[in-house]
């Protein structure tokens, strides 16, 4: 038998209470109602537990790469990009990856497809514009023509004075061209319109149309016929429908309007350093590539026309022909030194230089002046050359900081329209114009509507007093007076 049980007071009125609401619920019928709702309640329940813990699977606890003992993201190491050209080009340039192998390969490019612009539309206003130049006729001699210009026939450029103190930048005369730093500015070679050319960091080519009317855009071009940094831009005065581009990808390209390509003429596994031509052979391309070496291209043959020769012990920088003795070339170097050659011996086997002419650093550019009577090399030893004399004999050293960071390209002096006054950049922003016969700064340009360093600049070829200066952040800046 068992025990008999003992209860409180409280415990049998609750055993009281819980017979009583049985019997009402028989009463009513509803005990299958109940049980439903405790197992609806019940599946609601574990519906939020189950939602509760998916949340908690779906963020995982985050670790920065340090804490995790892992290098930084080498494409954000130097901070975000953001000097692209606005956001619709930055699409399109996000798309770069799928003409990259195609840029390496040794094969022609359609413009539409190397185009990295905003619409596909704007690729053909460019084409059908420099058509249109390449058709008119060039310049009359006879013709009234503005004071400031020169003879497009004769390929010279105006030796004039300009007013220095009258040289302006309006905001409208700044435009982004490209994305990221500029290597290279040119004027396109024409007095019918504002046209300038500029390559970058990354392989790209822009057009700037500054005639551009509204209703044609910004007047604004991008190309990518290259995959790395463009060394160099020629644009042929008489055949102004072809431009010559070389990169340190080994490749120089020519894009040829009228067949609407970027066509591979010359491939090499070593940088390009620098292209030029002589004032005088349209039909040759002098270019400097890997450590030092130098060579002549056939552009009509489509081969050497001499043996690489090693001129310099150590890349060249630029190379520039005397527009008076179209004989006499410059080359400078990373070497140190800028050298003066007599191109008449350049069939020698042992071409030897004229003149040689020492800084205590890397030479970046050696460029003659107008009447080519001077020569102005830039240096990173924070001086600008002046070489004067029948063989350049007579040097003065003029002093100028030429130091930047690696954001910066190198400064490069160029002159203006005569042999008064080298324009160059500084860090400040600014353009110091040196003036030969005090050989010291004379003045420096600025504007309040320059965010960036000019580091490369370009004369216009025929009319005086207008300067193109290209920035480090993909900007170029048109001076006039």
């Amino acid at each position: 038998m068992a025990p008999s049980q003992k209860f409180t007071d409280y415990e049998r009125k609750r055993l009281e209470n819980i017979k009583r609401n049985e019997e009402m619920l028989v009463a009513f019928k509803i005990p299958s109602h109940v049980s439903d709702l405790s197992a609806a309640t019940a599946a609601v329940r574990m519906q939020k537990r189950s939602y509760n813990k998916r949340l908690k699977s779906e963020a995982p606890l985050r670790h920065s790469l340090r804490t995790r003992g892992k290098p930084p993201d080498p494409s954000t190491v130097g901070g975000l990009r953001h000097d692209l050209v606005g956001s619709k080009i930055r699409d399109k340039l996000s798309k770069e990856n799928s003409l990259s192998n195609l840029v390496r390969e040794p094969v022609p490019i359609n413009m539409k497809d190397a185009y990295r612009g905003v619409t596909t539309g704007s690729n053909q206003q460019l084409i059908e514009t420099i058509k249109s130049l390449s058709r008119k006729p060039k310049l009359d001699e006879k013709a009234d023509q503005e004071p400031n210009f020169c003879d497009v026939d004769k390929m010279t450029r105006p030796s004039c004075s300009v007013d220095m103190d009258s040289l302006r930048l309006e905001p409208e005369s700044i435009a982004q061209v490209v994305p990221g730093r500029i290597l290279n500015v040119k004027f396109f070679p024409a007095t019918e319109m504002k046209m300038v050319v500029a390559g970058n960091m990354h392989g790209n080519i822009g057009f700037w149309n500054a005639d551009s009317k509204e209703e044609d855009g910004e007047g604004l071009y991008v190309y990518q016929p290259h995959s790395g940094r463009v060394s160099g831009i020629v644009i042929e005065p008489f055949t102004r429908s072809k431009m010559i581009t070389s990169c340190y990808d080994g490749f120089i390209k020519l894009m040829d309007i009228e067949k609407e390509l970027f066509d591979s003429i010359y491939i090499s596994n070593s940088p390009i350093h620098a292209i030029c031509q002589s004032p005088d052979d349209r039909n040759s391309l002098y270019f400097a590539e890997g450590s030092g070496y130098f060579e002549i291209w056939d552009l009509r043959a489509g081969k050497s026309s001499s043996s690489s020769r090693k001129l310099h012990g150590n890349m060249i920088n630029s190379i520039d022909f005397n527009s008076e003795n179209i004989n006499t070339m410059a080359t400078s170097s990373s070497d140190k030194t800028v050298c003066i050659w007599d191109m008449r011996n350049a069939g020698s086997n042992k071409l030897k230089p004229l003149r040689t002419i020492h800084h205590k650093r890397p030479v970046h550019s050696a460029y003659f002046s107008r009447s080519g009577r001077l020569l102005a090399s830039t240096s990173y030893d924070d001086k600008i050359g002046l070489s004067s004399g029948a063989n350049y004999e007579d040097v003065s050293m003029v002093h100028h900081d030429n130091q930047t960071h690696t954001q910066i390209s190198s400064f490069r002096g160029i002159w203006g329209w005569d042999d008064s006054y080298i324009f160059i950049g500084n860090t400040q922003r600014g353009v110091d114009v040196i003036s030969t016969g005090e050989k010291k700064i004379h003045m420096t340009l600025q504007s309040e509507h320059i965010s960036a360093v000019q580091c490369r600049f370009d004369a216009h070829p025929y009319n005086a007093g207008m300067l193109a200066g290209a920035t480090n952040r993909g900007q170029v800046c048109l001076w006039t007076p």
